[in-house]
Parts: C-alpha cells; structure tokens; sequence
C-alpha cells in the first residue's frame, strides 16, 4: 500500500512527467513554425512547478516516500525550483535561435525533451537509493544526447551527439559500477542504509574504497571536472548554442545534489577518501579550465573552459566540509552552503552570457568567435553591459555575485585551519587571476574594438530583452545584497545534514 506521504514527495515529479506526455501529444495539431502553444505549455508548466517546489522548501519538512526510495527536503526542493527557473529562462533564450535553424519544424521535441531532461533533474535530486539515481541519471542523459543531435543537418552537432553518447555511457558505467560495489559490500541500496554500514565498520575498507573510486569518476564526468572533462569543449562547441545552454546549465545544479546524496549522505564515514580525490579533481580543474581558457578564440570554447574551471571552485567547497575526518557541524554546514550557493549562482551568470551568444547569432551566422563581439557597445549598449557583467561575476570582480559565491568557497577553505586547505585557498585565488584575463580580454573587445562594417542591427523580442535585463540586474543584486540567498542555502543543507 502506497500512502499519501509517498505520493506528496512525488507530486512535482508527476507533473513534469504528465504535462510532458500531454505536451507531446499537443504538439502533433500546432501548426505554428514557432511552436508557440507548445512553448506556452511548456513554459507554463515549468513555472507552476517552480511554485510547487518553493512552496515546499519553504515549508522547511523533510519526508521519505516510496520505501525511502525518495526524499522530499529543502536542499532538494530549492535546488529543483532554480534548476525549472534555470530551465525557463534557458528555453526564453534559446526558442528564436531554435526556430530560426529549423529545428521547430518537424515538432516540438526541443520542448518536450526540455521537459524530460528537466524530469531527470528532479529525480537524481530526490534520489535516496542508488536504482533512482541511476534512473534519473539516464533520463536526464539520454534526452540530452538526443537534444545535442537535434540540428539533425548539421554535422557539428551530430559528432557532439556521438562523442557525448560514447564518453557519456563510458562515466554511466564507471557510476553504475562503483553503486554496484557498494552495494555487495554493503547489502543494501538504500543510502542511508549504506551510511549505517559503513558507519558501523563491519565491511573491508580496500572494497569501500575501490568502488568509491568509480563512483568518483562517474560524478566528475557528469560535473566536467578534469580529467574527466574532454566532453565539455567540443560538445559545447558543436551543439546548437540553445542546447549548449541546456546541457550547460541546470544540470549542473544536479550534479551538485547527486554528490551530495552519495559522498555526504552516504560516504561521509569514507570523506578522508572522497576529499583527496575531490582535491585532485579540483586543482586539475582550475588548473586546466583557466590555462587553457586563456587560449581560446572560440567563445562558446572558453566558456566550456570556464565552466571546468567553476567546477573545481564548486570542488574546493565540498571537499571542506570535514576536516581530518573529524565533522563539525558548523565548518561542514558552512562548506556545502558555500558549495550550493556557487552553483546555483554559476548557473543564474552563465545563462546571459550564452544568451548574449545567441541573441547576437543569425541566420548562416552564429557568432561563436571573440572577435565577433567586436564593438558591442557601439551596437548595443544594453547587451553589451549585461555581457559585461556576466563576465565581470564570471571573473569574480565586485560587487558582482561571482565575487561573493568566490569569498564563501575561499571562507570555508580557510576556517577548515589546515595548511593543506588554506594552500588550496591560494592556489585558487592565483587560478581565477588567469581566469580574469581571458573573461577581461572579451570586454576589452566589446567596448574598445570597431564593430564589423557589415553588422547588422541587433533585434531581439521583447521576452528576451526583458529576461536578459532582469537576468543580468539579479548577478548585480545579489551581489550587493547576497544575504538572503546565503540563508536560504544554509538552511537547506542544515536540515539535510540534520535530517
């Protein structure tokens, strides 16, 4: 018998999966090149389950459903509000550039796999037990992989789709492998069980240890953290720049709840083990996402390398939490807050800017290299300032929001008190020096650069204009006023550590 807690914990989940079928089925009678009742639906649904899931976390419970197979808490009800938020604002930007490349034309699938990969999202955050993880794990990377090939005459975009399917399976099997292992040394796939277990000491380290090590990489793939983060610049570089900034966005914030579900949930007698890995991943992270982004022409390439490079500063924050195995409930609440904070930040910086890339993009012309944001400012100073500061927080400069999510990461570092973590706090600041000179270089070349003689005028539509405004004002806000965001992720990861 099913009770009605286990159906609460699920409702968001079975909207997106109801509405989802009902849109496809909707979309078979719209005759519109631009799709718009789909988009409309579309849109609509990803709003009122935004609502739903704020409604939820701010009701502060905590409840388990469906044999413990799911959790409902305000960790993951906040992170699924911003991920559907994310989704929004990502499908406002993306929706003319779709349609202008034909890819509305044949049907709605662009929307529709929107709903499903966003579906995916919601149940790897709610996951509490390995088989959900690695059922939502797949919806969300299958419907991505079909998103990537769906410029179905663009040979870009189909090797992308390859190269992403076959890495992408690789990082699935080194997942689904470590959860298997964990699992026959542990009996159960339960992750508060496998917490029970380790906890207890009753199960051989070196199996632990083993299978934790392809649980890592598993993770690190689906983050983009090197070395696993060979996906990142070509798929980002090939897929239409709509889908690069579904793939680029939102889910990342999932990523963010899937380590969090196995490492600290469930791993956290094993941190020792886990953290050093994550200190690794992180240090090539920024090492590599901010030498290598220096390099770049391509913006949609140097933006793959900054998001690798965010990654590892995300990285630093989680692997702060316990220090010399020892857990304190102030140092860790403070580390993954900071940790939560940064993404969902990251995310809410990274959207305008590739939004600014699409905007500027038309037909047989998708303004992907640095030198085609030439004389922005001269164009249009509007886009040209919200580019501006996506890349000044992107840089960390303030009083952009990216200079705060940068301080609470580098705060966490520094009050573990160890050498090791204070050095790793340096090492970071001295990356995102590097980091800051190719996200300068771009402005340099919007704001001092002469335009193309051949340019056109810049249009857009009205939602766009309105969304990027908003967008690009909120980085600033939160900037200044990064309080009650802070809270907000703080309380989320006190009642889940607590819970």
């Amino acid at each position: 018998m099913i009770d009605n807690i286990s159906w609460l914990a699920v409702y968001p989940e079975i909207v997106l999966l109801i509405m989802g079928c009902v849109i496809a089925l909707v979309d078979l009678g719209v005759q519109s090149a631009r799709r718009t009742a789909t988009y409309a639906l579309t849109l609509l649904t990803m709003v009122v389950v935004a609502v739903l899931e704020a409604m939820y976390a701010t009701s502060g419970n905590t409840f388990y459903g469906w044999g413990n197979m799911v959790v409902s808490d305000p960790m993951g009800n906040w992170l699924k509000c911003f991920a559907s938020i994310a989704m929004v604002i990502t499908l406002v930007y993306g929706r003319p550039y779709a349609a202008d490349r034909g890819m509305l034309r044949g049907g709605g699938e662009l929307f529709t796999l929107s709903i499903f990969s966003l579906l995916g999202m919601f149940v790897m955050i709610s996951a509490n037990n390995f088989l959900m993880i690695y059922l939502g794990l797949e919806l969300l990377t299958l419907s991505s992989y079909a998103l990537v090939a769906l410029r179905r005459d663009h040979e870009g975009a189909v090797e992308a789709a390859m190269k992403y399917f076959v890495l992408g399976a690789m990082a699935s099997g080194f997942l689904l492998y470590g959860m298997s292992m964990l699992y026959g040394a542990t009996g159960s796939l339960d992750i508060g069980e496998v917490f029970k277990a380790i906890n207890e000491g009753q199960i051989r380290h070196q199996v632990l240890v083993f299978g934790l090590v392809f649980v890592v990489a598993g993770l690190a793939f689906k983050m983009g953290a090197v070395p696993f983060h060979m996906w990142i610049p070509d798929v980002y570089h090939g897929a239409p720049t709509a889908v690069t900034l579904i793939i680029g966005g939102a889910p990342k914030m999932a990523a963010f709840a899937l380590v969090m579900r196995l490492l600290v949930d469930g791993l956290l007698p094993l941190a020792i083990d886990w953290q050093q890995m994550l200190a690794v991943l992180a240090v090539g992270s920024l090492f590599v996402g901010n030498v290598i982004g220096v390099m770049q022409s391509n913006l949609k390439r140097m933006l793959a390398y900054s998001t690798i490079s965010h990654m590892g500063f995300m990285l630093l924050g989680l692997m702060s939490g316990v220090v010399n195995g020892q857990v304190d409930a102030n140092v860790a609440g403070n580390a993954y807050s900071a940790a939560m904070f940064y993404v969902i930040t990251y995310v809410l910086t990274a959207l305008p800017a590739f939004g600014i890339i699409i905007l500027l993009a038309r037909e047989g012309f998708e303004s992907e290299e640095i030198s085609d944001l030439a004389g922005l400012n001269q164009r249009s100073p509007l886009y040209a300032g919200v580019m501006a500061v996506c890349l000044f927080s992107l840089a960390g400069i303030p009083p952009l929001v990216g200079f705060y999510a940068k301080l609470a990461v580098l705060e966490a570092l520094i009050a573990a008190g160890t050498g090791f973590h204070i050095g790793l706090a340096v090492f970071a600041v001295l990356m995102s020096l590097i980091g800051a000179f190719y996200y300068l270089r771009v402005v340099k070349v919007m704001y001092f650069d002469q335009p193309a003689a051949n340019a056109p005028a810049i249009k857009a539509c009205m939602d766009i204009r309105f969304t990027l405004t908003l967008n690009g004002a909120l980085l600033l806000v939160l900037g200044l006023l990064p309080g009650g965001l802070m809270a907000l992720c703080s309380d989320a990861i006190v009642r889940a550590l607590s819970a």
